[in-house]
């Protein structure tokens, strides 16, 4: 279960029109102080527009958003005050160098200090090796630093990236990551993105949204441990013919299947997996099994993903 510290970002059924088309439908969730949560979903299920409506930009069709305590609805201009943006396709001048590219951001802000607020960013973001070149020679990685330092000038103290290592190579996806854990220590931060090792590895907590509805909000392990259903791999040295079914007439087990030379048990929920681990335990005890391996089942969050997203009866059963 979530515990929420102080709330910075409050969705309260957010439902999105564009014309006759329902993009985002009675979205809910909250987010804490100091929080770095994923937001993952397909192409098309709404990312991007609950990120534009979180950041001020687009009026919310139906719903309440808060954001620091601030309706976005009718305080969009304070709202963007305290929100730093990356969208997903970053809005750079071209033809501008990075450093008054990034003066001029700091300016149109109305930052007070802007020579030590463009000095912070150059450092934080890794830019001194071309704060002098044009934006348009830039490469992709390069690009995409410049668009979060815009994002930081102000000192917001929410962060909202949109796609932020899209495009990258798997070098530059690495700097982002670092950059982002390193930017939830101080803010709270919310991104979405398709590489789904890299949410797994910066974030706790992350949120799945679908066909525009959100179908799961918990922590990554929960997520994980859902999709495998709490099952356990076990395998045992010379058991007794009778053991499987043994193990089969237990309470704590729900399935059992034959994986290679491994069984597969499953409790009744994934809640139980621990009354099960115990339970198998006592009868290998009993029945003088020596077990060889009692291990939970793995799972990838790409499982936990296709899960979420299948059509059918698995995205209802996961919605449940």
């Amino acid at each position: 279960m979530i515990r929420y510290s102080r709330r910075v970002i409050e969705v309260q059924g957010l439902s999105q029109r564009y014309g006759d088309y329902l993009a985002v439908r009675e979205l809910s969730f909250q987010i804490g102080a100091g929080e770095v949560v994923g937001f993952l979903g397909p192409n098309g299920a709404g990312k991007s527009t609950t990120l534009k409506v979180l950041a001020g930009f687009t009026p919310p069709s139906q719903g309440t958003v808060r954001v620091a305590g601030l309706d976005v609805a009718t305080h969009s201009l304070q709202v963007r005050e305290r929100v730093g943006y990356l969208p997903e396709h970053t809005p750079l001048y071209d033809d501008m160098r990075v450093e008054p590219f990034l003066e001029f951001v700091a300016r149109v802000r109305g930052v007070a200090d802007r020579r030590a607020a463009v000095g912070d960013v150059l450092e934080r973001c890794r830019l001194g090796e071309v704060l002098g070149r044009p934006i348009a020679e830039l490469s992709k990685g390069y690009r995409q630093r410049v668009g979060i330092a815009q994002a930081l000038l102000h000192d917001p103290a929410v962060l909202i990236l949109d796609e932020p290592t899209h495009g990258l190579d798997p070098n530059q996806v690495l700097e982002v990551r670092g950059l982002v854990r390193e930017l939830g220590q101080e803010r709270t931060v919310l991104f979405s993105s398709h590489i789904l090792s890299e949410v797994e590895a910066s974030c706790r907590r992350v949120l799945v949204i679908h066909q525009g509805r959100l179908v799961a909000d918990d922590e990554v392990d929960a997520l994980k441990q859902r999709a495998t259903g709490g099952a356990y791999r076990l395998r045992a040295q010379d058991p007794p013919a009778d053991f499987r079914e043994r193990l089969e007439a237990l309470d704590a087990v729900a399935r059992l299947e034959v994986q290679g030379d491994a069984l597969r048990l499953e409790p009744p929920t994934p809640e139980q997996r621990d009354a099960l681990a115990a339970a198998v335990c006592q009868l290998a005890q009993t029945a003088g099994v020596t077990l060889l391996e009692l291990a939970p089942q793995e799972a990838r969050l790409e499982d936990v993903f296709q899960l979420l997203t299948a059509p059918g009866e698995e995205a209802a059963r996961a919605e449940a």
